[in-house]
């Protein structure tokens, strides 16, 4: 199994601390021939040098470790996929606000060379004038430059949303987690939509991504009260403190 606190230690460094009080103390610390050495909060690793920090027990750091720490992991994977979508809904959006007077004229230009590209498609197996190429220029070919402008606007403003989203999951932040798991299950009614209407193994995917992010989100993070909610969560991550647990010891001790 992967030891993901050890793998976040060796990339970001181990945390180390030293209790003001000593039987605290006594627990987290070891004799070497190197000198003390104190064990990593995070990854429970001895590290043969001074603490990175001090005071008193209950100022100690309590880093993500454990489940919380393959969680966070999770989440910055969905952030880094919030990112690229937004990135795409705001280089579109974006665009459509600097080539609004020339689309009209783009379509009815692409309109116009679809017949003449019909006996070349249909040699690779491709009837163009049935394909979501034509039915996209018939669709959009009448649309007016305000209306692009409009549709530019909702598009960039989705990607700011999908960014938001991106930067909450990344810091693990309560209102990221909210707002992803929100948005993500407000668009699920519109990929159902497209998918009856035009059914296709990336739309299926995609819909399955999204729900099994909404269930994760809702369920494993205890957003809207499930599982018993923030309160739950916070006393989980205490849980798996490595000095609170020493301290817990300490107290059951005979």
């Amino acid at each position: 199994m992967i030891d993901w606190s050890l793998i976040s230690c060796g990339v970001r460094g181990h945390i180390t601390y030293r209790p003001d009080e000593a039987e605290y103390a006594d627990r987290l610390r070891a004799a070497t021939v190197a000198g003390d050495a104190w064990r990593c909060l995070r990854c429970g690793t001895y590290v043969a040098e001074a603490p990175a920090g001090s005071g008193p027990a209950e100022f100690a750091p309590t880093p993500t470790r454990g489940r919380a720490l393959r969680q966070l992991i999770i989440l910055r994977l969905l952030a880094v996929l919030r990112a690229v979508e937004g990135t795409a809904w705001l280089s579109v959006g974006i665009t459509a606000w600097f080539v609004s007077d020339r689309v009209p004229e783009f379509l009815a230009a692409l309109k116009q060379a679809v017949p003449a590209l019909e006996p070349v498609t249909r040699t690779i197996g491709w009837d163009i004038d049935r394909s979501w190429l034509a039915r996209m220029v018939d669709r959009w070919s009448e649309v007016s430059p305000d209306t692009i402008i409009l549709l530019g606007t909702v598009l960039a403003a989705l990607g700011a949303v999908k960014w938001a989203e991106a930067v909450g999951l990344w810091m693990g932040k309560r209102w990221g987690e909210y707002l992803a798991a929100v948005a993500t299950a407000a668009f699920i009614p519109v990929e159902v939509f497209e998918l009856v209407e035009h059914i296709s193994a990336f739309k299926i995917i995609l819909l399955l991504i999204n729900v099994a992010a909404v269930v994760w989100l809702v369920v494993a993070k205890r957003l809207f009260g499930v599982r018993g909610g923030l309160a739950a969560e916070h006393a989980e991550n205490e849980e798996v403190s490595l000095l609170t647990v020493e301290r817990a010891a300490e107290v059951v001790k005979p």
